[in-house]
């Protein structure tokens, strides 16, 4: 969850990790700190909040240090506190270490360390692990390093740096992503490519148990085992790097315009002259004609696009499909063999529940197909098979962008397993085909449609929760509309759906808490309406996402447009003014959209 930062090389290192560390503070904003070894000894600055606080305090002493490691952190253990911040140092101040994940038996290690003598100073679990550093260093960082790493049970990317090593920084990861990024004249080492891109030339994806020690551009990594070993060496482009902002305010609301390209881009060289083609699954033809059952594993946004990508496989493919969350995977698995498919939904590729239930399924036999946009990730790189989003950065911690594109390939999987199969006939083919083709024109429509929202979040300014309602395939849009108001807005929502609204739901409806309903097209539309007007006869405001011409449009309050679309494909098209209508009312509420409170984009950590 946390971002992590390093650099060696012959120029100042301060404003190159500062630079990096906003590139990650998606993956957190509570705090932020850097260390840095050079003339003066090892220098630290922390600081709460976010990393302009830190940036501000940097500037007052500038540093010419040549060696630093950074870190922005999203709070685990211990509040958002400057001294919880990290980097986190020794009881003499001699060695820095920064961290992501979770050091699971951090408590005893800490009494352990207590009653040796050291002076702990956080409530952290990151800083057992500079005091533990601190009793191994014997001279060889790096082996003090590999010599600590058994005592360390649970998830963890490090980076440490060290007074009597100047121009060195060591590493390590264990179910946690760390990559090394290398220049003509520099080393770097960083959580994601995106801290490093545009500096760094040639990026090295470590494995898990990997150490590495870097020089400048001397890399060194060994194995689990302490073989020395070559990890190869793939270039960096500048398109792992965020996008501006523009003319926008925001990033979400950058994002959310940016769908009909990031949905053409989704099906570019995959949907065309009516038929479906994703040659990324074809070794997998055998397999897929055999399996007996496909299991989705997903988390947040990326599991209600996963029940979209369900509805359609069972429909199209003629397969059964359970959706999990993927926390809950491993804790009541299905049986898993190679008769079982599993297909895992992320937008980072780094989510560490979605991560740990395929190797689950691969420790069984069942293959996996990963659905994700970051082609480097550890899971697009130990899927048997990798579908890659081609949705570009996505740099505003709600999904939005992230959410349509998984929602699009995923239905573009199952059209294409449902082909593999042999039970897509030609004529369900192009169909099909023409349905998913006609998704990025709709979308523009749809978001040029959304404008609506701005009223309708006037309307609701008050509001002191919602209720979202939706049948048959516009369910998925209505909870993923209720989990951005959570997310932006700050404000309860519940996701439901529309038959269960009188089995105790209902007890909630009065005219402060408005319902909103996905109510597009279905053959479900009539019952769907007969729900809407039971909220309705009790005094609830009713907010529907409907074509113009629509039943629901004359009953409804508030009415939030979008054109016309496939019915198994509309809630690709719904979600979007329901993303507006949260951007909206978090906007009027003068919420921070992009960087909402508590939360992080990339979840690394159980």
């Amino acid at each position: 969850m946390c971002g992590i930062v390093g650099y060696c090389g012959p120029r100042p290192a301060t404003p190159i990790v500062v630079a990096a560390l906003a590139r990650l503070e998606y993956r957190g904003y509570d705090s932020s700190g850097i260390a840095t070894v050079g003339d003066d000894g090892l220098r630290i600055e922390r600081r709460a909040g976010k990393i302009d606080v830190l940036r501000a305090a940097l500037a007052q002493q500038p540093s010419t240090a040549t060696t630093g490691i950074g870190h922005t952190r999203w709070a685990t253990h211990g509040a958002p506190t400057e001294a919880n911040a990290h980097p986190h140092r020794d009881c003499h101040d001699r060695l820095a270490v920064v961290h992501n994940g979770i050091i699971e038996n951090y408590a005893a290690l800490r009494e352990e360390l207590r009653a040796a003598g050291h002076t702990l100073r956080s409530e952290t679990d990151s800083e057992v692990v500079a005091h533990l550093l601190e009793d191994a260093d014997e001279g060889d960082l790096r082996a003090a390093l590999a010599h600590i790493l058994p005592r360390l049970e649970g998830a963890f990317a490090l980076a440490v740096t060290h007074v009597d090593h100047p121009g060195v920084i060591v590493g390590a990861r264990r179910h946690a992503p760390l990559v090394v990024g290398l220049s003509d004249d520099a080393g770097f080492i960083a959580s994601d490519p995106s801290a490093i891109a545009g500096t760094a030339t040639t990026i090295v994806y470590l494995e898990d148990g990997d150490i590495v020690e870097l020089r400048e551009q001397v890399l060194r990594v060994t194995d689990g085992s302490g073989r020395d070993v070559e990890r190869a060496r793939l270039p960096l482009s500048d398109d792992h790097a965020a996008s501006g902002k523009g003319t926008y305010a925001h990033y979400m609301r950058k994002e959310i315009d940016e769908q009909p390209a990031s949905l053409r881009a989704a099906i570019a060289g995959r949907v065309k002259n009516g038929s479906i083609s994703l040659a990324e699954i074809d070794h997998l033809t055998p397999v897929l004609r055999a399996a007996n059952r496909v299991e989705m594993v997903a988390c947040g946004s990326a599991y209600y696009a996963a029940l979209v990508t369900a509805r359609l496989l069972e429909r199209w493919a003629g397969v059964v499909v359970r959706v999990s969350v993927a926390s809950e995977f491993r804790y009541s698995p299905p049986q898993l063999d190679h008769t079982v498919v599993v297909i895992a939904i992320s937008q980072s590729g780094e989510t560490a529940d979605t991560i740990a239930a395929t190797r689950l399924a691969q420790e069984a036999g069942a293959p996996v197909i990963a659905l994700v946009n970051a082609a480097g990730s550890s899971l697009a790189r130990e899927a048997d098979a990798t579908v890659l989003l081609q949705a570009g950065p996505e740099i505003a911690v709600a999904a939005t962008k992230s959410f349509t594109a998984q929602a699009t390939v995923g239905a573009v999987t199952a059209a294409a397993i449902a082909r593999l199969r042999g039970v897509l006939t030609p004529v369900d083919e192009r169909r099909i085909a023409e349905a998913i083709a006609a998704l990025p024109a709709i979308a523009a429509r749809s978001v040029e449609m959304s404008d609506a929202a701005v009223a309708v979040a006037a309307r609701i300014h008050d509001a002191t929760g919602f209720l979202y309602l939706g049948r048959g395939a516009g369910l998925p849009a209505a909870i993923e509309g209720a989990l951005k108001l959570k997310e932006v807005g700050y404000v309860h929502a519940d996701g439901y759906p529309a038959g269960e609204l009188k089995h105790g739901p209902i007890a909630l409806v009065d005219p402060s808490r408005p319902v909103v309903a996905v109510a597009t097209a279905s053959a479900t539309l009539p019952k769907l309406i007969g729900n809407l007007m039971e909220a309705k006869a009790r005094g609830g405001m009713i907010i529907a996402v409907a074509e113009s011409d629509s039943p629901v449009a004359a009953i409804a309050d508030l009415l939030l447009p979008v054109p016309s679309c496939d019915e198994e494909l509309a809630p690709i098209i719904a979600v979007i003014p329901l993303q507006r209508l949260a951007y909206e009312y978090a906007v009027a509420h003068g919420l921070d959209v992009d960087q909402p409170r508590n939360i992080a984009k990339s979840v690394t950590v159980e």
